[in-house]
C-alpha cells in the first residue's frame, strides 16, 4: 500500500446487490470527510449491479475492479483485490447492501488522531429491514473495551464490516484476508488485527446493518459454524490465548454447528455428538441453554 496521510479508503466487495448499491455507494460520496478514496470490487455480479456502478466509475467517483474474465472467487479474494489498490492511511470496509450514516468517517479520523495508539475503532448503529426501517439498535456504550483478543474471539461482538475504521499499518501487519475459508473470513480478520493492535470503541451512531432474507447472515448456517471451527483451530495455532477462552469458544461453535444440522434435519449423528461435546466442554453453559435460562437465537 502506498499509504496517503488522512486518506480514506472504502472497500465495498459486490456480488449481485443491484437492489441495495446505489444506496450503499450514496452513503459514503455523502460523507463529510474530504479525502475519501471509494473502491468497488465486483466479484462476478451477474444481476447487473456492477453495470449500476459503471455509471460512478466513469464520473471519476470511485474505482471498479473486477477479476479477470469477471468471474466470482469470493469475497476475501474481492477484498485482497481492493487491499491491492487502496492508497488510504485508513481502511474500512464496507458491504453492499449495508450503509454508513453521516458523519461516521469524520468522526473516527478524528478519533484516531486524538489517539495515536489505537489502530482500530469501532461505533454504534442499527439494523434495518430491506426497505430501510430501523428493526433494533446496535450499542455498545455500557461494553467495557478491554482491546483483549479473547474477548472478541470468544463472542465476536461487534463486527469488522459496517462499524469499524483500521489503520491500514495494521492490516500490513495482519496481512491478507483468508481466501480459502467460504465463511467467516472477516471474523477471521477482526481477531487477527485484533491480535496486533489496540482497538476502542467510540459511542458514535456510524452504519446501518441490513438484515433481509437474501442476505450472507441469513443463508449458509452449517458452512459459517465449520469455517468457524477452522478459524478456532487457526487462531489457537497462532496467539497464545487462554485455553478458557478456546474450550468455551470450541464449545460454543459445536453447539451452533449442531443447532444448523438439527434446523437443516440431516447429518443426525454429528449433531448429536457435537452437541454433546459442547456440553462437555462448557456445561455451565450448556445447563443454562437446558433449563431455558439462556435462550438460544
Amino acid at each position: 500500500m502506498n499509504n496517503i496521510i488522512g486518506r480514506v479508503s472504502v472497500l465495498i466487495p459486490l456480488y449481485n446487490r443491484a437492489s441495495y448499491i446505489l444506496e450503499t455507494i450514496n452513503s459514503v460520496l455523502e460523507q463529510d470527510y474530504p479525502d475519501i478514496e471509494l473502491i468497488v470490487i465486483d466479484d462476478g455480479s451477474t444481476d447487473g449491479g456492477d453495470l449500476l456502478v459503471e455509471q460512478f466509475a466513469e464520473r471519476g467517483e470511485l474505482k471498479l475492479l473486477r477479476h479477470p474474465g469477471r468471474i466470482n472467487k469470493g469475497q476475501a479474494a474481492a477484498l485482497n483485490l481492493g487491499l491491492t489498490v487502496a492508497t488510504g492511511e485508513f481502511i474500512a470496509v464496507l458491504d453492499s447492501d449495508d450503509l454508513y450514516v453521516l458523519g461516521k468517517i469524520s468522526k473516527q479520523v478524528t478519533f484516531f488522531k486524538q489517539n495515536p495508539n489505537v489502530g482500530l475503532v469501532y461505533g454504534n448503529g442499527k439494523g434495518i429491514d430491506a426497505a430501510g426501517k430501523v428493526i433494533y439498535d446496535i450499542n455498545y456504550d455500557n461494553r467495557i473495551e478491554r482491546s483483549d483478543p479473547n474477548d472478541l474471539l470468544l463472542d465476536c461482538y461487534f463486527l469488522l464490516p459496517q462499524n469499524s475504521l483500521v489503520r491500514a499499518s495494521v492490516y500490513q501487519l495482519a496481512g491478507n484476508f483468508d481466501e480459502t475459508l467460504r465463511s467467516g473470513q472477516d471474523h477471521d480478520m477482526l481477531i487477527r488485527l485484533a491480535e496486533k493492535t489496540k482497538i476502542a470503541h467510540q459511542p458514535i451512531d456510524s452504519f446501518r446493518y441490513r438484515r433481509h432474507g437474501d442476505s450472507i447472515s441469513a443463508k449458509g448456517t452449517e458452512t459459517r459454524w465449520r469455517c468457524g471451527l477452522i478459524i478456532l483451530e487457526k487462531a489457537a495455532q497462532r496467539y497464545p490465548y487462554q485455553k478458557s477462552t478456546l474450550r468455551k469458544r470450541r464449545a460454543l461453535v459445536n453447539f451452533r454447528l449442531a443447532h444448523a444440522l438439527y434446523q437443516k434435519k440431516t447429518n443426525r449423528f454429528e449433531m448429536v455428538w457435537r452437541m454433546l461435546l459442547a456440553g462437555l466442554l462448557d456445561p455451565l453453559r450448556s445447563f443454562a441453554v437446558l433449563t431455558g435460562r439462556e435462550k438460544v437465537r
